[in-house]
């Protein structure tokens, strides 16, 4: 099995430490070197299964980047910025790697990347699909995409605001939001996704479905107005 690799670091050095490590994980192949984050969002694509990603860069930040992007592939932070590390893991990242990091350390996220993939590539498969499964309230539930109004993120777990019912769903957002196609979903806020197709207005930092106002983030505007400039 081939596992296609990005670097998304503004520094060369980072790139050949990475290179380096890599050289002696055969089945990891790299698909592209990405010194900001204007340069990866052209590279972003479903056949990248892993990005190292830097977080100070210029442009954009790599957090600010990686909220940016729907369906992301696994994501491993590489920096020497230790006091991001619990934002990082609430982006629902595969390791933090605080530079300098030596192989042990990195093959240690190797085997993270390895235990993750599996289910990663599986929601890939099911993307496409006119419906979603979640689980929730000991049950599993066949949710048609076209019937969940919004997603809101409630501490560990998500309720799924479908037409008929409320489901509660012991998943983060980061992760049920990369399993939903990225031309009908859109995260408008850190606690929001939402179904495009449900809006009826946007008015200001609020989107309204139906009767419930929900937020615009700021780091989310840009990305909602162009989505609807399309």
């Amino acid at each position: 099995m081939s596992i296609n690799y990005l670097i998304i670091d503004d520094e060369p050095i980072a790139h050949k430490v990475i290179e380096n490590y890599c050289s002696d994980l055969p089945e990891l192949v790299l698909k592209g070197n990405c010194y900001n984050s204007m340069e990866a969002i052209e590279k972003i694509s479903n056949s990248i299964d892993v990005a190292f990603l830097d977080i100070n860069m210029p442009k954009i930040k790599g957090l600010d980047f990686l909220r940016s992007i729907p369906n992301p592939p696994l994501i491993v932070i590489t920096t020497a910025y230790q006091e991001h590390a619990l934002e990082g893991y609430e982006l629902n990242v595969v390791d933090y790697l605080l530079k300098p990091f030596s192989l042990a350390r990195f093959l240690q996220a190797y085997q993270k990347i390895i235990d993750r993939l599996p289910a990663k590539k599986e929601i890939q498969q099911i993307i496409g699909s006119p419906f979603i499964i979640i689980k929730g309230d000991k049950k599993q539930h066949q949710v048609m995409l076209n019937d969940i109004l919004f997603i809101e993120g409630y501490g560990n777990y998500c309720k799924i605001h479908v037409k008929d019912q409320l489901i509660l769903s012991h998943q983060t957002l980061t992760n049920l939001y990369s399993q939903l196609p990225d031309n009908q979903f859109i995260r408008s806020h850190k606690s929001y996704i939402v179904n495009s197709n449900a809006i009826t207005t946007i008015e200001g930092n609020r989107l309204f479905i139906d009767d419930h106002a929900i937020p615009i983030g700021q780091t989310y505007k840009t990305m909602v107005s162009g989505f609807f400039s399309k």
